[in-house]
Parts: C-alpha cells; sequence; structure tokens
C-alpha cells in the first residue's frame, strides 16, 4: 500500500487477498526440471537467514518466520485478520474472575517424533519459558501462575491477576509448543506439532521443509517448501524472473515492482505487516539520554520524505510504535511534525550543537536505504551521524541487541503486539524508563476490555511524549509470485509464515 492510502483500505485489499506468501518452486531449489514434480514443491525467496533454529534463546523475526506454524504450533493461532482461533486446542472456558483458562485439547496429535502431544506437554511447555528462555518475549508468561493437568486432554492454566493480553500472546512464539525429549539442542533440531518437518538446513543458503504424512490437521498443498535466503534484495527478484524461485515474500527493492505489474506471469499481493522501522535510540546513553535530543530527532526527520525516498512510498506512516491492527490504536502522526527550527532550538537548549554520533546499521535493504536519507535530514540540524555497518543478525544482535553498545540504530520490529515488550522493561536495549507506564499497563491488562483499551491508550501517549524511538512507517507486506500460485497470505500478521495452504492451480 502506497503511503498516500488510508490503511482501512489496504486492510481491505488484503482481507480479501487469501494466504500467506511463502511458496516455493517446484523442485528449482535442487535444480530438478522434472516437471512431474513441478507442482509438488515450492520454493520462496526470503532475506535475513535465522542464525539458528532456537527463537526462545535467539532473537529477531527470521527464526520464527520459518518454524511457526510450519514446524511448531500452539494452542491458539492468530488468524489474518489478528483474531485469535483454536489450533492445539479445540476449545477453551474462561472462569468468572478472568484468571483461570481451561483448555480441551485435540486428540490424536503427535510431535514429528511421534510422541503424543499431552496436557503434559502444555505445562512443560509454558513453564519452561519462565524457567528456560533467554528471549525477551518470555515476559509475556509472568502473569501465568500455574498449569494443572487435568486430563490428558485437558489443561487449566491459571494467571496470577486477569490479563487481556495473554491469551493473544499465547498464539505468538512464546506459546509454542514442545516435546520434553526434543528441546536438547533446539538450535540445530526442531521437532513440533506443525505440518512441516525440517528435511535439510544449508546455512547460508536454504531450509528444505518436508509435509508430514501424519500431521492432524489439513495436510499441505505441496510435498517440500524451500526457504532460500538471499543477502541482496535485487537478487531474489532476478531468481523469481529466471524461475529459480516462485515467490518473493516481503519484497526488499520495492522500486522493482512496477516491472512486475503488467507482466501477466505475475502476481502481486500488497498486504500489511506489524512491521514498524523504527529509528532507535539508546534512552540511556548520551546524547539520548535527554529527552530533548531525542525530540530533536523526531523534529528533524520528515518520515514522509523517508517512505517515500527509502522505500518508494510502499508502507504507512506511523505517529507512535502502534500498527492499526491493535487495539488501542491511536494516529500519532501529528505529535512530531517535520520542524527543523524547533529541532535546532531544543538541541540549543540541550547544550547539544553541532553533535557526532554513531549510527549502527543493520546490513538489511530497508535500513541502508532509510540510513542515507536520515544521516541527510539530521544533518540539516546539526546531528552529524556516522555510520557503523553491523552484519545482521549476528553482529548488530550481540552488539546493539544484546550488549546495548550502540547510540543509535534502526531496525524492522515485526513482534505482534510489542509495545511493553519493548518499553515496559528498563533493560530493553532501547532503555526507556518505564517508571511512568508500568502501572498503567499492569492496571489495563487486569481490566475489563474497555479499561483496556483506555490504559494502554495512555500508555501510548506517555510513551510519544518521552519519543524514546521515532517509529518511522509501518512496513508493507509485498509479495511476488508465479502467478498459478494459490493460497498467498497478503498480511504478515504475526512472525510466522504459514506454508500449510500454499499451492498450485
Amino acid at each position: 500500500m502506497r503511503s498516500s492510502k488510508r490503511f482501512k483500505t489496504a486492510a481491505a485489499v488484503l482481507a480479501a487477498a487469501s494466504m500467506s506468501l511463502t511458496a516455493c518452486s517446484a523442485g528449482s531449489s535442487a535444480g530438478s526440471t522434472n516437471k512431474a514434480d513441478a507442482k509438488t514443491s515450492l520454493t520462496v525467496a526470503l532475506t535475513g537467514e535465522p542464525s539458528n533454529l532456537d527463537f526462545t534463546k535467539t532473537a529477531g523475526a527470521a527464526i520464527p518466520q520459518a518454524l511457526m506454524a510450519n514446524v511448531y504450533e500452539g494452542l491458539v493461532k492468530i488468524d489474518q485478520q489478528g483474531k485469535i482461533q483454536p489450533s492445539l486446542a479445540e476449545s477453551w472456558t474462561l472462569s468468572d474472575d478472568r484468571k483461570s483458562y481451561t483448555f480441551k485439547l485435540r486428540k490424536d496429535v503427535k510431535f514429528s517424533n511421534g510422541e503424543a502431544f499431552t496436557a503434559e506437554d502444555v505445562k512443560f511447555s509454558l513453564e519452561r519459558v519462565k524457567s528456560s528462555w533467554v528471549s525477551s518475549l518470555k515476559k509475556k508468561m509472568d502473569v501465568v501462575d500455574a498449569v494443572n493437568v487435568v486430563s490428558d486432554t485437558e489443561v487449566a492454566v491459571v494467571l496470577s491477576r486477569p490479563s487481556n493480553a495473554w491469551l493473544f500472546d499465547l498464539g505468538t512464539p512464546v506459546g509454542a509448543m514442545f516435546d520434553p525429549s526434543g528441546v536438547a539442542d533446539l538450535a540445530n533440531t526442531a521437532i513440533g506439532t506443525g505440518p512441516f518437518t525440517i528435511e535439510s538446513w544449508k546455512r547460508g543458503e536454504a531450509i528444505k521443509m518436508a509435509a508430514r504424512d501424519s500431521y492432524w490437521g489439513t495436510a499441505p498443498k505441496v510435498k517440500t517448501v524451500t526457504l532460500r535466503y538471499f543477502a541482496d534484495a535485487t537478487a531474489t527478484t532476478n531468481a523469481l524472473r529466471s524461475g529459480d524461485v516462485d515467490v518473493v515474500y516481503n519484497m526488499q527493492a520495492p522500486e522493482l515492482l512496477p516491472t512486475f505489474e503488467q507482466d501477466k506471469a505475475f502476481q502481486i499481493l500488497e498486504g500489511t505487516s506489524n512491521g514498524k522501522v523504527e529509528l532507535t535510540m539508546n534512552n540511556k546513553a548520551a546524547p539520548f539520554n535527554d529527552v530533548r535530543v531525542r525530540k530533536a530527532v523526531m523534529y528533524a526527520l520528515d518520515r514522509k520524505a523517508v517512505l517515500d525516498t527509502a522505500w518508494s512510498g510502499y508502507g504507512t506512516l506511523l505517529g507512535a510504535p502502534v500498527p492499526p491492527t491493535d487495539p488501542y490504536y491511536e494516529d500519532h502522526n501529528d505529535a512530531y511534525p517535520y520542524d527543523p527550527a524547533k529541532a535546532k532550538q531544543l538541541l540549543k537548549d540541550a547544550g547539544a550543537e553541532n553533535l557526532q554520533i554513531t549510527f549502527t546499521v543493520p546490513t538489511r535493504p530497508y535500513a541502508n536505504a532509510v540510513s542515507q536519507i536520515v544521516v541527510s535530514q539530521l544533518a540539516e540540524v546539526g546531528i552529524n551521524a556516522k555510520i557503523e555497518t553491523a552484519e545482521f543478525p549476528a553482529v548488530w544482535l550481540d552488539k546493539v541487541f544484546t550488549k546495548h553498545d550502540y547510540q543509535m540504530s534502526v531496525v524492522l520490529a515485526v513482534e505482534s503486539r510489542d509495545l511493553l515488550t519493548v518499553f515496559n522493561n528498563p533493560d530493553y536495549y532501547i532503555g526507556y524508563d518505564n517508571s511512568k507506564i508500568k502501572d498503567i499497563a499492569a492496571a489495563a491488562d487486569a481490566a475489563d476490555q474497555a479499561g483496556y483499551v483506555a490504559g494502554m491508550k495512555q500508555v501510548v501517549r506517555t510513551i510519544t511524549e518521552d519519543a524514546p524511538a521515532n517509529v518511522l512507517f509501518l512496513f508493507p507486506n509485498l509479495v511476488v509470485a508465479k502467478a498459478d500460485v494459490t493460497g498467498l497470505p497478503a498480511n504478515s500478521v504475526t512472525e510466522a509464515l504459514d506454508l500449510t495452504a500454499t499451492g498450485w492451480k
């Protein structure tokens, strides 16, 4: 969707468009030209390969993008409209005090290693989040007080307080179900209840998945699917035109999109996502520990010009770190209008004129494109940013995300409803002081639906006022595929790239 279009228009187009875009070309990844195999496999081009297969200990979206919904599943899942739907739990009930969920599990579900999925696995998986996970997502399970096995097919999860957010969170990676005998080497081996298993992984190149004959749900449309990873965004479109891949998912070269628009051999989906392109500032390090300097950055950037120049106008302008699909969304685009004079005055007031800063930029197409215009606009108000390139994911995750060794960076934050993950934890890499919002957020989560929405809107307004990060735009989900590929989800609602329904006409 172009920035000039309203989000609701894009959402309508996307909802009509069908299912995720994760296709793979018929045996092309193995170099096959056998037409008999042509409709049994698919190849999808992606950028940003996972560094390992363990999202319980490793941050970043690449791992759950490949594994969630395909290899791992949860009790519930999030559909294309952002609604909670049954998955491994066929139904559930909520107690009158809103603190106890009782889940009825599907029968005859097995993990890919042959072990039966039971309520004991639910207890193991949810308790393991608190005991063994390292990922910052683990905080989403802090509200769980107890997991009680009622029978093999029934489990009760008791919360310490009512929570509006918890059931939705259960449909994200933090709700993934694991077999106790299958977690010894999660970085290299993935054992889940999903429709696919990992057949092979050639690091730096591709992950090949095979459909499971024993899958409990609707069988995948293809027998094998290959995720091919490209460091260069243009290379993905070249691979599509040459027939080496069948789909380019989340296209990272939007300037090339017009070349496919008039070609009947291809189809284009313009969807939305939860991905927020965020200019992050280290709130605990100079000069961005001064709110006046952070606000100067907000006023210094013409976000529409950034979107138009860096991403060819595709995407949606956001004034706060909340996409329009979240229930507490408000339009904050007017909070920091482009005003270089005001930016200069704030820097003068802070005694921070002619600043010299380091801008740590991950090696991702969007980041490279965004950083150039950001540097140019900041220079106009007296902030001289020196770009330091950080290989993504490994170096960026270690330096910026883990060690917090940076001043300013830019990242595509794709986790669904991650507002509190990012801003309600002062130890998160942004280092935002959450003292103003933590009590409001807790009260909102425990309130009724109206109280939840009202409280979270107050949280968003407070964060916006403190300017801890500049949300440049909402990332579009641009998909280009061969015309006869079907079942492509247009929207990227969670991190998962669900391939189950993808096939051929």
